[in-house]
């Protein structure tokens, strides 16, 4: 059995579950292959696709967040320019690797690695099944300009949403986000604590993102004024600015600070609330966790629609300018009946087995053989 892994490098989440995806795959008896499509077909493209999503989010995110919901209220007839303008000069050198690999699937965890995957669909084998990763709390928009075999998302709920852009609902499979099968991993707050070498007190992990985003070091100092008890771990990620301007606070709270870590799953269980940029990877790993969170930063788009979900499922705490960080956190230290609610809310979307569950569903498809139908899409479709 063989596989093929699809990402497009915007942003960390796409990259990090198609690399979890490919190694669960491969553990367990299916050669996969990852690769950044963008990058196969040409470096500069993918170079240049990462550093405007990276320059646009951070430094013009309402200019992002605009564009994301004008292709929101786009209608679906109109025809969308990526697959027009690029689709017949990108594909092609696509098609060559997958004649070449013959995969019996082909899984995407970016929309625009999935509408190339699309535009394939009439001229690879029609046994190579096909499969999109849905990495955020709603489906993105022009997810409903491809045509796939499956789609993975986050929740049963957004089964609805899907619908309405006119993907049939038999093919949504609600596994949840893939993460690393790490974060089912149960350990107690004792030893988690005891692995960092940090007391075991009331602890706030505080997550500011790949590349260190959002006004962290305001909310810091607001969480250093509350009068509770509690200690901070930061993980200021690739932001050595950031870690270098926490490292010379004076603080009242004893705060931990790391640059860069490889065991988040250890903080989350030593942490009795986290604060996070709702990346849909990082929401995901928090909610396997059963982390209560208090949301910051979203990049506009995406990021937002993460936001509306979980507040909407009673799963998180979003802070404000008119609802600071050391309001929403004294809701969670204070509250016992807040904080059951925001756990009820949790259990009901953790999906900690979400790799496991897909690598299984894959396997089965796989071990069927069985023959399907032509897809209807062909490259003449977009030609047109």
């Amino acid at each position: 059995m063989k596989a093929l892994v699809f990402s497009i490098t915007a942003g960390q989440g796409h990259n990090q579950t198609a690399k979890v995806v490919s190694d669960y795959l491969n553990e367990t008896g299916v050669e996969c292959k990852y690769m950044d499509v963008f990058e196969y077909i040409n470096p500069l493209l993918s170079e240049s696709v990462s550093k405007i999503y990276l320059m646009s989010t951070k430094n013009i995110p309402k200019i992002y967040g605009g564009g994301y919901r004008m292709c929101e209220k786009r209608d679906s007839n109109m025809p969308h320019v990526l697959p027009k303008l690029t689709n017949t000069l990108l594909a092609r050198r696509l098609l060559k690797l997958v004649r070449r690999e013959k995969p019996d699937v082909i899984i995407c965890t970016h929309v625009f690695a999935a509408l190339l995957v699309t535009y394939l669909a009439g001229h690879i084998d029609v046994n190579t099944y096909t499969i999109g990763i849905v990495t955020d709390f709603t489906i993105h928009p022009y997810w409903e300009d491809t045509c796939l075999d499956y789609y993975i998302t986050a929740s049963e709920l957004l089964t609805y949403q899907g619908k309405k852009k006119g993907i049939p609902e038999e093919k949504f499979k609600p596994f949840g986000i893939p993460i690393d099968p790490k974060f089912a991993i149960s350990r107690s707050k004792t030893e988690a604590c005891r692995m960092l070498g940090i007391p075991e007190k009331n602890t706030v992990l505080v997550m500011s993102g790949s590349m260190g985003y959002g006004n962290i070091m305001d909310e810091i100092l607001a969480l250093d004024r509350l009068d509770l008890d509690f200690q901070i771990a930061m993980i200021c990620g690739n932001n050595k600015k950031l870690k270098s301007q926490i490292d010379k606070l004076k603080l009242r709270k004893n705060i931990y600070n790391y640059g860069y870590v490889n065991n988040v799953d250890v903080f989350m269980d030593a942490a009795d609330c986290m604060v996070t940029k709702p990346g849909g990877l990082t929401t995901s790993e928090a909610l396997a966790k059963g982390v209560p969170m208090i949301m910051s930063n979203p990049v506009p788009g995406q990021e937002d629609r993460n936001v509306e979900f979980l507040l909407n499922t009673g799963a998180a705490i979003k802070i404000s300018k008119t609802f600071p960080i050391d309001d929403a956190l004294y809701y969670l230290f204070v509250s016992d009946e807040r904080r059951m609610v925001l756990e009820r809310s949790i259990q009901s979307l953790r999906k900690p087995d979400s790799t496991k569950v897909l690598a299984e569903f894959i396997t089965a498809l796989l071990e069927k053989g069985e023959k399907r139908k032509k897809r209807v899409l062909s490259l003449e479709h977009y030609e047109q």
